[in-house]
């Protein structure tokens, strides 16, 4: 029976991670009920990256402090698994990467920073949009290396924040930068630098979070252990029979 679980989608694809973990089980990204539903399968390690924020109901912290209890470790990095890790690792839930750590500090706190619009699975759940850490990492690194200005940098910092997240893209970010006439030099080096400079963090803490699984699997750790009391209250009753039933 497969141990490892893992939920993703358009942050990093099954066959990088498989490539890594052969016999771990990948699974979409995590929606609200998939967690408690694999608990009952007895799974050894969950790894959450990508998970549904609109369109479905997001997973359910308590689903998760379920599987903690069932011994089951959860780890978290990149997008909606580094939002739960952020909120739950005191209850012993793992955080993995420097989005959660963002989250954890208080650096961040708006679930759009990691929230992105992407294709069906069929077409390999293809980013359509921008995520704005993405952008952040990326732009303050082509400030570090003095590609931009300063006042550039929060220029466009300013905008891709202000725009609905299904709308965010570099294109927009040069519309933008064009109608305000902020630096053309600036934009044109900066367009030409981002072809390699471009940071995708959100993978990048993925693939952080893949090792910490494989060096988890190679020390054969046991069963996870927590302290806190898990009250199965109606609320809980009734979301577990109707998940049981779905």
């Amino acid at each position: 029976m497969t141990k490892t679980h893992i939920f993703t989608g358009p942050t990093i694809s099954a066959d990088i991670i498989l490539k890594e973990l052969p016999d771990a089980k990948i699974w979409p990204p995590v929606a609200e009920g998939d967690i408690y539903r694999l608990v009952l399968q007895k799974p050894a390690i969950i790894g959450i990256i990508d998970g549904y924020f609109g369109n479905l109901p997001s997973v359910w912290h308590k689903e998760i402090l379920f599987a903690l209890k069932e011994g089951v470790h959860v780890i978290g990095s990149s997008s909606m698994g580094a939002l739960r890790a952020a909120e739950l690792d005191a209850f012993g839930m793992i955080g993995c990467g420097a989005i959660y750590e963002d989250y954890r500090q208080g650096k961040l706190e708006d679930d759009d920073e990691v929230t992105i619009i992407h294709g069906p699975a069929e077409l390999g759940f293809q980013n359509l949009s921008e995520a704005m850490i993405n952008i952040r990492y990326t732009l303050v690194h082509a400030y570090q290396q003095k590609i931009i200005s300063k006042a550039t940098h929060q220029q466009l910092i300013a905008y891709a924040k202000n725009l609905y997240y299904p709308l965010r893209s570099y294109l927009a970010l040069w519309d933008f930068a064009a109608a305000v006439n902020l630096p053309a030099n600036e934009i044109l080096n900066l367009r030409t630098w981002i072809k390699t400079g471009y940071i995708d963090q959100k993978m990048l803490d993925a693939k952080d979070m893949i090792n910490m699984i494989k060096n988890m699997i190679q020390q054969s750790v046991g069963p996870k252990s927590v302290i806190y009391h898990f009250e199965h209250t109606s609320f809980w009753e009734q979301a577990t029979l109707q998940n049981k039933l779905t």
